[in-house]
């Protein structure tokens, strides 16, 4: 897994929570799991830095 993999991952949930504008929660947890993939660029990205 790559951090570009991950940020994939985030915007592909990201896209589908735009299209759960009636399903608010479902649309708050792909927002919640795209973020986590996000913290995961974040750290990968950390980490080659090291």
């Amino acid at each position: 897994m790559t951090a570009d993999e991950a940020i994939t991952h985030a915007a592909r949930l990201l896209a589908q929570a735009e299209l759960e504008i009636t399903n608010l929660p479902l649309m708050e947890r792909l927002d919640e799991l795209a973020s986590s993939w996000l913290s995961i660029a974040a750290i990968m990205v950390e980490r080659e830095r090291t």
